[in-house]
């Protein structure tokens, strides 16, 4: 018994090193290796990463062809069509996980072993009136028109449509104006929201490390390789 628990121990420690390794090994690599031609050619439009302790959001600038782009969350009562409203907020995470955890009080066993395996896909959308750009956890981002069309289609192309329509998760999000939305794509430890985020961001032009697991190794790689 002592020999077998000792060997689980000894499988787990390198299952965990291999995951350090990896994240450094991910972080430090360029992806893609070489910086796009046309990733900077202008500065029409400023996004922003937006990072908490373990998941990272993208705020996209609402004007006129943006509320028109993302019209259809107005009938989920997501406020898009209000002038007072400048920036939508999204992000890609876990269903389980991501629908019941909205505080680490409400922290549960069953979301977090989903979280750790494998789980379906959720899109989270909420809206701002403004973002301070002073903000430690907020960072800005300057990409180019072509750029900024690419990274609306990329998260448009994240919802999954059901005859045409954004499929809508029921119940309410986390406050009054946010909700979930079923996302194409499999949730788990390695492919989670902080990779979606990085998929993005790449779609616009930024170069990330080559994997991010964690808003810490995505923020880092940003700085470093933009």
């Amino acid at each position: 018994m002592a020999f077998e628990v000792r060997r689980f121990a000894r499988w787990m420690l390198g299952i965990l090193a291999a995951a350090a390794i990896a994240a450094v090994v991910g972080t430090f690599t360029p992806r893609p290796f070489l910086a796009p031609a046309d990733a900077r050619s202008d500065y029409s439009y400023t996004i922003a990463v937006l990072s908490g302790a373990i998941h990272t959001d993208i705020a996209i600038p609402l004007d006129e062809v943006t509320r028109a782009d993302f019209a259809f969350l107005a009938a989920d009562g997501i406020p898009v069509d209000d002038p007072a409203i400048q920036w939508l907020v999204i992000g890609w995470g876990g269903r389980e996980f991501y629908l019941n955890t909205p505080t680490w009080s409400e922290l549960k066993a069953v979301p977090v072993l989903r979280a750790l395996t494998v789980d379906r896909a959720v899109l989270r959308v909420d809206v701002a009136s403004a973002i301070p750009a002073d903000h430690p956890d907020i960072v800005p981002y300057e990409i180019g028109e072509s750029r900024f069309r690419d990274l609306i289609a990329y998260v448009k192309d994240s919802f999954v449509l059901q005859n045409g329509v954004a499929v809508v998760v029921a119940g309410p999000g986390y406050g009054l104006h946010d909700r979930f939305y079923e996302a194409h794509g499999v949730f788990n430890a390695l492919v989670g929201c902080n990779t979606w985020t990085a998929g993005a961001l790449r779609t616009a032009g930024l170069r990330t490390g080559w994997w991010n697991p964690l808003p810490q190794s995505l923020n880092y790689s940003l700085r470093l390789f933009n």
